[in-house]
């Protein structure tokens, strides 16, 4: 019996220190990729700062370029500078946004290779291509904005009121009306990508987008209203390309699942 209870209490000991050594385990890789995110997360936003950096010495250069759908309208508007620090705030502000437009491969790409370790090896292979689709969808939606969107709710709302008024607007306010726009389409426009990772990972299917289409209407025009200026002609600007997106996003869905996903 003494033999007996002696073995139980070592069979005890020995479980109590396999469960301890377990929790070790867990909280050092824990720990671990709470590192790794760490290090993800600087070398980000050490890009931004790189990148940034350099577009502050050509930031008149970028501040013309934000400039030209103005220069195109019709009715002419004047854009001034409103404060004696206008124009310095601006050149951060339009720097800034460059870093983190620029820096948008170096984020993907951190950001596919912090989750890299946990996928299959047929999933890794997705991975540069994964990164230049956010890349490729990011400047298309930035390239959508800038010659469609930005002019035409440009002279909607230049031309909207009397003739005679004279337009005066800040060129802090006008810049960040631009820099909205691009960043907000450039970022919509990742739906299929988005579309493609959720449905590899098992979360969505084409058929279940293609089921709740009306919901992702009310969705879209949301989000539009949201991102963009309170008006609601730039909201359909934008809703209208979120629907042809969505619909996209569904056809990349069918793709990447595969058989299991055909409806």
């Amino acid at each position: 019996m003494f033999v007996l209870n002696y073995q139980v209490e070592i069979d005890k000991k020995d479980r109590m220190a396999k469960e301890e050594d377990n929790k070790e385990i867990e909280n050092f890789s824990f720990l671990d990729h709470l590192e790794e995110l760490r290090w993800r997360l600087i070398k980000s936003i050490a890009a931004i700062i790189i990148i940034a950096i350099g577009a502050f010495i050509f930031s008149d250069k970028f501040i013309d370029i934000l400039l030209v759908p103005s220069e195109k309208l019709d009715d002419k508007m004047i854009i001034q500078v409103l404060k004696v620090e206008g124009l310095f705030m601006l050149k951060i502000k339009v720097a800034a946004a460059v870093g983190i437009v620029g820096s948008i491969p170096v984020i993907a790409y951190q950001l596919w290779a912090f989750v890299a370790p946990g996928l299959y090896e047929n999933e890794k292979k997705w991975g540069k291509w994964l990164v230049l689709g956010a890349t490729f969808c990011f400047v298309g939606g930035a390239t959508f904005a800038y010659f469609v969107l930005i002019p035409f709710a440009l002279r909607f709302l230049i031309t909207i009121g009397k003739v005679d008024i004279q337009r005066q607007i800040s060129i802090s306010y006008y810049t960040q009306f631009v820099l909205r726009f691009l960043i907000a389409s450039g970022l919509l426009f990742q739906m299929p990508v988005v579309s493609f990772i959720l449905t590899k990972m098992g979360l969505i299917t084409a058929k279940a987008l293609r089921k709740y289409w009306k919901f992702a209407v009310i969705i879209a025009l949301a989000m539009a209203a949201f991102l963009t200026p309170p008006d609601p002609v730039s909201m359909m600007m934008m809703g209208l390309p979120l629907l042809l997106l969505y619909e996209i996003s569904i056809i990349v869905s069918r793709l990447a699942g595969g058989r299991k996903n055909k409806t």
